[in-house]
């Protein structure tokens, strides 16, 4: 035997012996490893089954919370939309020279048409008062007075007779915004200022409307309609202008009592009396009933008396100071109200207010302004 053999073997077998305790050792920490790792898992699952329990329980808050919040908006609309409905209606449309209300808003969307009537005795009756808006009655020369029929969301057809102009037209009606001018003409003077003027010239010169009647002689007797009138409106032309306050058509009229006034303005002789049942005003003039060819008597439902200065103007024709203020007296719904005009620009309305400091109000409807010297307006007494 070779001398090293026995001492090999030996040394074999105390490594297989250790390497077995190693194994052991290796699969005992496995086993452990495997044990540990199995109660990770189980403690896993275990969280894994616990959340959402927790989480399933918050839920019913949640819900309920948001149930309550849910029904607590109808509430609040509910209780609002009354509030919004009320305030956020729009004003009613109105006609601007009226106040009535306005159902056709391409007539409202007009300009003003004033178209200048004749006085003279050879004139009467003259066709179309009851169908304007707005009428003035002017002092003229020869002791004359002249009419302006202010049209907008009325017509007159025909519409007449129709006379010349004045320097005072353009102060009087520049307010109105562009409106149409209809007249007969004037001098050269009158006729530089009138086209120079806002006021649109849509007289003979300009248009071929107007005839002659055959039943009155010249120059009592040129004659036009409100409807050719119109058409010659200018494009993007603005439309009228609105020149007074208007109280609610069911609202009393201030004021007090009153059945009428009488004016002089120069030598015509006027009066407007108050007819309770048809709730309007009926004029007279030099005594008798003034007519309208067209429709009867000459009514309104307001009357506006604005005290004027005169100056001389050309020819000594009186020209009437509408810049500045003097005394007013406004007749409507049976009452009579006392104040002041002012007004500082040609393109401004008059300004109207009562002695007690408000703003004057007229009731919805067709107004007729006077334009007579300061003391020749007469209120009459209740009855």
């Amino acid at each position: 035997m070779h001398p090293h053999t026995s001492l090999t073997r030996p040394n074999s077998r105390r490594r297989l012996v250790r390497t077995s305790i190693l194994l052991a050792s290796l699969v005992g920490g496995l086993i452990a490893c495997s044990s540990d790792s199995n109660v990770a898992i189980e403690t896993t699952v275990v969280a894994t089954t616990d959340a959402p329990t927790t989480s399933a329980k918050p839920k019913p808050t949640t819900t309920t919370e948001e149930s309550t919040t849910t029904s607590a908006a109808p509430e609040t609309t509910t209780t609002t939309a009354p509030a919004e409905t009320t305030t956020t209606l729009p004003p009613k449309p109105t006609y601007p020279l009226t106040g009535v209300e306005n159902p056709d808003p391409a007539i409202a969307a007009r300009p003003a048409l004033v178209v200048k009537i004749d006085n003279a005795p050879g004139a009467r009756p003259q066709t179309g008062f009851n169908a304007a808006d707005i009428v003035y009655e002017e002092i003229v020369n020869d002791n004359l007075t002249r009419f302006a029929l202010v049209f907008q969301s009325g017509n007159a057809n025909p519409v007449g007779p129709i006379r010349s102009g004045r320097l005072q037209d353009v102060d009087l009606f520049t307010a109105l915004d562009r409106p149409l001018f209809s007249w007969s003409g004037g001098n050269v003077t009158v006729t530089r200022a009138i086209d120079a003027s806002e006021l649109h010239n849509v007289g003979p010169s300009h248009a071929k409307v107007y005839y002659r009647s055959k039943d009155r002689k010249a120059p009592h007797n040129l004659y036009s309609n409100t409807d050719q009138l119109f058409a010659l409106t200018p494009i993007y032309n603005p439309p009228a202008k609105q020149q007074f306050a208007y109280r609610e058509p069911d609202a009393p009229a201030a004021g007090t009592p009153s059945p009428g006034v009488a004016v002089n303005l120069d030598s015509i002789n006027v009066r407007w009396d108050w007819d309770a049942v048809a709730g309007l005003y009926k004029r007279t003039m030099e005594g008798k009933p003034h007519m309208d060819a067209g429709s009867g008597q000459v009514t309104t439902n307001n009357v506006m008396i604005l005290e004027m200065q005169y100056r001389p103007g050309i020819s000594n024709s009186p020209d009437a100071q509408t810049i500045g203020g003097g005394n007013v007296w406004v007749l409507t719904g049976g009452n009579v109200i006392h104040g002041t005009w002012m007004r500082e620009d040609i393109h401004n309305p008059f300004s109207l207010v009562a002695d007690d400091g408000t703003t004057i109000q007229l009731q919805p409807g067709r107004t007729f302004i006077e334009l007579p010297r300061p003391g020749n307006t007469l209120v009459l007494p209740p009855a």
